[in-house]
């Protein structure tokens, strides 16, 4: 009995713990369901604002660049070539590949025995045309004196048949004596055409032997000249290259003996698009004076030369597009024929542009402007130049107003923004980073440079001194050990 009354009660304690369990569960499950059934009343979002660069439109004059690749040349470059065969006897002591010759200055001498030869027998030739010259004046003059002899007698032969003929109509001369003079008198006339005849020879004789001495001249002339030609004279001051000749060696006529190249009349020849070419021309059509500033790339420094825009080329080229212009250089110090230069052209000034950068620019050709509320608004402007990082722009709507600088997906048009303005910039131009080298650094640099062999004289001297200092430019020193491998 005992048992089943303790069975009987934990019967009944659990039943009751079931019981007041489904009740607490019954309670939560409708305090839960009461509470997702009211309304939340969540706090209001907050606009978010972006932080942005933002520039100033000032409008002003601007003067557009334009780069280019381009080759120096010499507008003065001679072939020598040797106008006459035969064997070189005597070179000049410069002419070598780089050697500096002056005009005037004999640069080779080719044997003259032949020319001289040749030269020897058209003088001779000359004299012998002379000699008959002056024989055919003699001969004409003989031959008018005996033409004027002959003459002289036909007058006296007319005048004793005209004498004869008077007599017989007087009754004093006979017929015979008539017929006498008469025969004379046609003799003599007879005698006469015969000298006449050889006055004409004469003178075509003088024709001859003149025709004759102007052929010796023409060829004592061509031998002059040959014989002349045996020595090449320098004609300019100039630089020779692809020399390849030695004394004692058998040229060829026209055979090239070395090329002669003027170094300081150089020029620039760059090709450009055809639209930056139309920007090099004036209102009729020609080429403006353009400056020019052409840039050589030598290793620790920048070699420059200024110039103008002389010219273009008549023609595009084959399989070539834009335009190949000529500015011509003045002084370049360093540069020589066949350098690869970089040219800068400044092109006509732009008035009342803005400079703007690249990434202010979209695809669409629009940049955004702050608004009063400092949000933002799109405005569409006219590009007239991309100069590197920066673009050159057209619109009244931007002057005076702040453009963002950089473009980016999350800014549009009606976005609110921070503006972030530049500081005041120095206006002292910011001086080149300069390091200290150690003497085991110095000296590979210097080692370095006077090894090279590429460099110009002049440049090295500079760069050496340079480095000699006790700070040298950073960049120098950058662009040196880049070429060096370290």
């Amino acid at each position: 009995m005992r048992f089943l009354r303790q069975s009987l009660i934990g019967l009944v304690l659990a039943a009751l713990s079931l019981g007041l369990l489904a009740y607490a569960g019954s309670i939560v499950g409708g305090a839960v369901q009461d509470r997702l059934a009211q309304e939340t009343n969540a706090p209001p979002a907050r606009e978010r604002v972006f932080a942005v660069g933002v520039v100033q439109a000032q409008p002003g004059t601007e003067t557009p660049v334009l780069e280019a690749f381009g080759e120096v040349q010499s507008r003065r470059t001679l072939e020598l070539r040797a106008a006459v065969s035969g064997r070189v006897i005597e070179l000049a002591d410069g002419f070598e590949d780089g050697g500096d010759v002056t005009a005037g200055q004999v640069l080779v001498r080719i044997d003259p025995a032949n020319a001289k030869a040749a030269l020897a027998r058209a003088e001779a030739d000359m004299m012998d045309a002379e000699a008959e010259v002056r024989d055919a004046d003699r001969a004409l003059v003989l031959a008018r004196d005996e033409e004027q002899a002959a003459q002289d007698q036909t007058d006296l032969r007319m005048r004793a048949f005209r004498r004869q003929k008077d007599l017989a109509a007087r009754g004093v001369g006979t017929a015979a004596a008539v017929e006498e003079a008469e025969l004379a008198a046609a003799s003599a006339r007879q005698a006469a055409l015969s000298r006449r005849q050889a006055v004409t020879t004469a003178e075509a004789r003088i024709d001859q032997a003149q025709t004759r001495l102007a052929r010796a001249r023409i060829a004592l002339d061509e031998a002059q000249r040959t014989l002349n030609d045996t020595t090449v004279i320098a004609p300019f001051d100039g630089t020779l290259t692809d020399t390849d000749l030695v004394a004692g060696r058998l040229v060829s006529a026209n055979e090239q003996l070395a090329t002669l190249i003027d170094p300081r009349a150089l020029e620039v020849a760059f090709r450009v698009s055809t639209a930056q070419f139309s920007r090099l021309l004036d209102s009729s059509g020609s080429v403006i004076d353009a400056p020019v500033t052409a840039i050589l790339d030598v290793v620790g420094i920048d070699m420059t030369a200024t110039g103008t825009v002389n010219r273009a080329s008549a023609g595009g080229g084959d399989m070539q597009t834009g335009r190949l212009v000529f500015a011509r250089l003045g002084s370049a110090v360093g540069f020589k024929p066949g350098d690869f230069v970089t040219v800068v052209v400044s092109e006509p000034p732009l008035d009342n542009v803005v400079r703007l950068p690249a990434s202010a620019i979209d695809a669409n050709d629009t940049v955004l402007v702050l608004e009063d509320d400092n949000r933002l608004a799109s405005v569409p402007v006219t590009v007239l130049r991309r100069q590197g990082d920066d673009v050159l722009v057209r619109s009244a709507d931007i002057l005076g107003r702040d453009v963002v600088e950089a473009r980016s997906p999350l800014l549009g048009a009606g976005i609110s923004v921070r503006p972030l303005r530049p500081q005041e910039a120095d206006t002292a131009p910011a001086e080149p980073e300069m390091v200290e080298l150690t003497d085991e650094r110095r000296a590979r640099l210097v080692a370095f440079v006077e090894a090279n062999q590429r460099m110009p004289a002049d440049a090295k001297e500079r760069v050496l001194a340079r480095l000699a200092e006790a700070r040298v430019p950073a960049r120098m020193v950058a662009r040196l050990e880049s070429r060096m491998g370290g």
